[in-house]
């Protein structure tokens, strides 16, 4: 390695350490490095250069984690409420609008290691990428530091947004673009039918996601 090579390098390696250092103080968590920078790396950046970790697993994990405090304040918040209007509720701040507007309440855009590509297209503040990466970051605040810890720092930054739509009833869901919102409608049960010729029974199958089978026999005249 060459001396000029070197020494950008190392340019480099302080510059990323102390953006780091400024997410941090913003989050009120100091993470392991190298758990930080896997949740900052998108996709786009791993595959142009060579295939390193990507965030994905993490986001996984901070999805989780988010829904899990998310769906927890609300229940214990509104006791009265039934399950479809909870679900209304955390449909509303769950969603990759209200996950993206948070992000860049920290900025966290000029933080994301994004690739040539996405970089051009102005990826850094596009509502997708800052959701995934916020959600990211809480996985991995909740794999250094425990779900305490990560907790606290949903409560800290979803809060507002939490009171706001409990407020105001959870509006403008309706006006959410497809796939704006991550909770999934429940699958209809499906009926299969054995046999084309008339016998003496009929078998109905009724699978519904995650439970057994019903079989039930029809008898015939």
């Amino acid at each position: 390695m060459s001396e000029l090579s070197s020494a950008k390098k190392q340019a480099d390696n302080v510059n990323t350490a102390s953006s780091h250092t400024l997410l941090e103080g913003r989050l009120g968590y100091h993470l392991e490095s190298a758990l930080l920078v896997r949740a900052l790396t998108h996709r786009s950046y791993a595959y142009e250069n060579g295939g390193l970790p990507t965030n994905e697993r993490l986001e996984f994990l901070g999805d989780s984690v988010l829904g899990l405090v998310v769906t927890d304040t609300l229940y214990r918040t509104h006791p009265d409420l039934p399950e479809g209007q909870l679900a209304k509720l955390r449909a509303a701040v769950v969603n990759s609008r209200a996950l993206a507007e948070v992000g860049r309440g920290l900025e966290l855009g000029s933080f994301i290691r994004l690739g040539r590509g996405e970089e051009g297209t102005g990826g850094r503040d596009k509502a997708s990428i800052l959701a995934d990466t916020l959600e990211a970051v809480i996985g991995a605040v909740y794999l250094d530091q425990g779900l305490g810890a990560a907790s606290e720092l949903v409560h800290r930054l979803f809060d507002p947004l939490i009171d706001r739509s409990s407020n105001l009833g959870a509006p403008g869901l309706e006006d959410q673009p497809p796939g704006a919102h991550r909770e999934r409608e429940p699958r209809s049960p499906r009926v299969h039918r054995h046999g084309d010729r008339p016998g003496p029974r009929e078998d109905l199958h009724c699978c519904r996601p995650r439970r057994w089978c019903l079989v039930r026999h029809r008898h015939r005249p």
